[in-house]
């Protein structure tokens, strides 16, 4: 009795640790308010290839990121592009000086928005530094994450051929 007990503990055990090192399948079901005041989710999303983009504002990675975007966003104007980050109580003031520094309102597929203090999104992804990147393809079916800034080439890449990856 005491060996099948110990057996199916392993196998529970073995099941949790799986569970936590697959990556995610399907859009995080995000809520979050944007500079203009207006809450997003992902039913607002246009049948394009996404990026998710957790960050934080005050983050150098994040900020030299935005920074290579902004110089291919040309390459980037078939998806769209949604920078999650989080703030107490839904203070935006730091986002809106983010989106202004960086003139990210002058590019329409690029929605910058805090989840507030939920932290859902990154509890989805598991989020442990910023900027977290994941690409979902047209249908909103994750394609690839990056856990830390990569390489602006390969990350574009990725994107294009989204919708050409078999999930």
């Amino acid at each position: 009795m005491k060996k099948l007990i110990l057996l199916f503990s392993l196998i529970i055990t073995a099941g949790c640790i799986q569970a936590q090192t697959t990556e995610p399948t399907g859009m995080p079901p995000y809520r979050i308010l944007t500079t203009d005041s207006v809450y997003v989710t992902p039913a607002n999303l246009k049948h394009h290839k996404t990026m998710l983009v957790y960050f934080a504002p005050d983050c150098p990675h994040c900020q030299h990121l935005t920074m290579e975007l902004k110089e291919k966003m040309k390459a980037l104007s078939d998806t769209q592009i949604i920078m999650i980050t989080w703030s107490a109580n839904y203070d935006i003031r730091a986002i809106k000086n983010f989106v202004h520094d960086y003139d990210l309102k002058k590019y329409p597929n690029v929605i910058v928005g805090t989840e507030g203090y939920t932290n859902l999104v990154m509890k989805y992804f598991k989020v442990q530094t910023t900027p977290y990147i994941a690409v979902y393809n047209s249908d909103k079916k994750f394609v690839k994450s990056y856990s830390k800034s990569p390489d602006i080439d390969s990350l574009i890449a990725v994107v294009k051929s989204a919708d050409k990856k078999k999930i």
